[in-house]
């Protein structure tokens, strides 16, 4: 009884903490699928998904069963191991970066001291997925889309990291909840505001989001990296990229808009639950994604580059320089 209470016990919290957090995760997704399908329609004066199901709200059950009884197509002279096992790392990266995010107070999997750290490395290897899949594919197109990922998502990691020096500058600490906790007076998105910007834009070229979706742009690689998978390998690279979305929505709402913290500390917003606005946050930025997605033209890939190696690495460069002496001039640095 002993051996249970000290060693299954906390096994089996973990197991149905890191449960809940998935089947959150996946319920975000197929939100966020309707979501942005009604939103580029509003702007579009379209409908939008409005058929299947009440106000068109069965239409992602209606594609992911779609995609889960169609034949899984692999390349005759494709790499059928690694073929495979690109859209599973993708996916097991993307969905294990969430282990650490904190929905409210206390509502973690893993409140660890190294969170920021966590995200920031395991989030990096979902290039790999993507690399795997465009070299096993044994063609030029999904290889071309996957090299041109790995150069965008090195490049905008840049600045991702030195945004998040920033903020840690004022926190002292790389635990997230610390981060949300050390926001109670004051969003970070008012004095870091600059860097708020950055970090939005360099987190839609992060996850391969609109204008900055170079990797699968139609009009050039077909469909990049994704182009030789279907049914379930193609659902698992994009469960990946919207799972990875999110995740970068939740990190703008930790990093930047207080987290779990009412925008108010008055009577009317403290008596809602902390996850409760953690999610409306969430629910916003990926609005924001889903505009930028309808109403900004793709960029070109030389573009992409210039703005992220010599626009936005001065800029944050230069604002983590500002920030720390700015600390230290007026000695509030934490």
């Amino acid at each position: 009884m002993s051996l249970f209470i000290s060693y299954i016990m906390p096994l089996l919290i973990i197991f149905f903490q890191s449960l809940l957090v998935m089947i959150a995760v996946l319920l975000m997704a197929y939100f966020g699928i309707y979501a942005d399908r009604k939103i580029w329609a509003a702007v579009q004066l379209r409908k939008g998904p409005n058929v299947v199901g009440p106000f068109g709200l069965l239409q992602s059950a209606a594609d992911l069963l779609k995609l889960l009884f169609k034949e899984i197509i692999i390349p005759e002279k494709a790499n059928k191991m690694i073929f495979i096992l690109g859209p599973i790392v993708t996916c097991f990266v993307a969905l294990s970066s969430w282990a650490v995010i904190p929905f409210a107070e206390n509502w973690v999997v893993a409140d660890i001291n190294v969170g920021i750290l966590y995200i920031f490395a395991v989030s990096s290897l979902g290039v790999y997925g993507i690399m795997m899949g465009g070299w096993a594919s044994n063609s030029k197109y999904p290889f071309m889309g996957a090299m041109r990922s790995a150069a965008q998502m090195v490049s905008y990691e840049v600045s991702i990291g030195f945004v998040i020096i920033t903020v840690l500058l004022c926190v002292g600490s790389l635990n997230l909840s610390d981060i949300v906790i050390a926001q109670k007076k004051l969003w970070f998105i008012f004095p870091l505001f600059p860097m708020f910007v950055i970090f939005f834009v360099s987190a839609l070229a992060e996850t391969n989001r609109p204008p900055f979706d170079l990797p699968e742009a139609e009009a050039e690689l077909v469909a990049g990296y994704q182009i030789e998978y279907s049914s379930t390998l193609f659902m698992l690279y994009f469960l990946g990229e919207l799972a990875a979305t999110f995740l970068m929505c939740a990190m703008t709402t930790i990093l930047f808009l207080g987290g779990w913290l009412p925008p108010l500390n008055i009577v009317p917003f403290t008596f809602i639950p902390g996850v409760v606005w953690f999610m409306l946050k969430v629910a916003f930025v990926f609005y924001l994604f889903s505009m930028v997605k309808a109403l900004v033209p793709r960029y070109r890939y030389d573009q992409l580059m210039r703005l992220g190696w010599k626009v936005f690495l001065p800029i944050s460069l230069f604002w983590v320089v500002l920030t720390a002496s700015f600390l230290l001039i007026f000695d509030i640095a934490p």
